[in-house]
């Protein structure tokens, strides 16, 4: 019986992983081939903002789902501590007495194999299969087998493949720059992007893609409207662009749900609505929509909050939480009187418009007969005090 063991950190995992790993299944043909995320690689510390060993378990998992052939192992998870190779080959020569394990490796890990705890039993006890180098370098490669073949009797084969020029720590700097989105699985990055691990911020254009299906069609424009007069307003007043695109693009996420999908919502996330909101879905849905962006895309308080008031407005708010409502209020789409000299005010005095845009909003309720959110009413109160100052 043959048994690959592929080890490593998958911090994150990528598809050259899994490609290396077809590569080496298809030249091993073993009886088991088995992905071995370490628990704590001895070799070199986690990346800051790296998910603990069980996440990078799971997140390799969905890496390699579609791999019948492989699997995916936590025995080194459950045994804890520093993933040496050498402890989890003992481990296997005992599920598996007499079988034979061939070590999956990165030209580099061949390269400085000999520095690896307990190297010359893992040399004399497994065969090592190599992934070529991406840079070429099949000399130095086969001179150092060769070299370790002599000196420990190690057999080692240089796997032929195209090389795969991709690695995880260029991935996560990617990720911190709202990229990779191209590059990970789907799903993986999905998943890194909800927990925000890594420093990760989420693609703005597969922020649109995901928000997509939770829309009506004809609140599309709106909602593209909205994020991108929120980076305008960002831009005039100070603010980080790309958050304000990210409370953009997410602020209406559940404004299409009916009642009873916003009860269940509510539910869900433990919220409790006043008199004001269990009647009325234009309240509602911006509360929802708040822990439906942070459950779903891990987006921080600031984000999260200029979410949850962009309906009512409140006393205090926050510079992105001004610029969210306002940028719902008059963004190019709208079309009501009054709308452009709003637009001129918010560019030159935003406290002032955020005034002007309560005013406007509370007297059509007036006219609707409807009662306000005093969110919003102490909000106003708030903004033509400011004005007095």
């Amino acid at each position: 019986m043959t048994i690959a063991l592929y080890g490593g950190s998958f911090n994150p995992p990528h598809p050259a992983h899994v490609r290396a790993a077809k590569t080496a299944y298809d030249a091993l043909r073993p009886e088991h081939f088995i992905v071995m995320p370490a628990a704590e690689p001895p070799h070199k510390a986690m990346a800051s903002g790296s998910p603990d060993a069980a996440e990078r378990l799971e997140l390799t998992r969905i890496a390699f789902r579609a791999c019948e052939w492989a699997e995916v192992s936590d025995l080194e998870l459950k045994r804890g501590g520093a993933s040496y190779t050498s402890d989890t080959v003992r481990e296997l020569m005992g599920m598996y007495p007499g079988a034979e394990i061939v070590l999956v490796m990165g030209a580099d890990m061949l390269l400085s194999f000999e520095l690896w705890h307990e190297a010359a039993f893992l040399l004399k006890s497994c065969r090592l299969a190599v992934m070529p180098r991406e840079d070429g370098g099949t000399e130095e490669l086969r001179s150092c087998a060769a070299r370790l073949g002599q000196k420990y009797g190690a057999e080692i084969a240089i796997l032929d493949a195209a090389p795969m020029p991709m690695s995880s720590s260029e991935l996560r700097g990617l990720l911190k720059q709202r990229r990779g989105e191209d590059i990970l699985d789907p799903d993986v990055y999905a998943r890194i992007i909800r927990r925000r691990d890594y420093g990760s911020k989420p693609s703005l254009s597969w922020l649109r893609e995901q928000v997509r299906p939770w829309l009506k069609s004809s609140r599309v424009p709106h909602v593209l409207g909205c994020e991108q007069e929120a980076v305008k307003l960002a831009a005039r007043w100070g603010e980080e662009q790309d958050e304000a695109a990210e409370a953009g693009i997410l602020h209406d996420i559940t404004k299409k749900l009916s009642m009873p999908e916003q009860l269940l919502l509510a539910e869900k996330y433990g919220i409790v609505f006043d008199k004001f909101e269990r009647t009325n879905l234009k309240l509602t849905h911006a509360i929802t929509g708040a822990a439906v962006a942070r459950d779903l895309f891990g987006v921080d308080d600031r984000v999260c909050s200029a979410i949850r008031w962009h309906t009512t407005a409140k006393p205090g708010m926050s510079l992105l939480e001004k610029i969210i409502y306002m940028a719902d209020y008059i963004e190019p789409t709208r079309d009501f009187p009054g709308v452009d000299a709003l637009r001129e005010l918010a560019y030159r005095d935003l406290d002032a418009a955020m005034a002007l845009g309560l005013e406007m909003s509370l007297e059509e309720l007036r006219e609707k007969g409807t009662e306000p959110h005093p969110a919003s009413v102490n909000a106003l109160l708030f903004f033509r005090k400011d004005e007095t100052r």
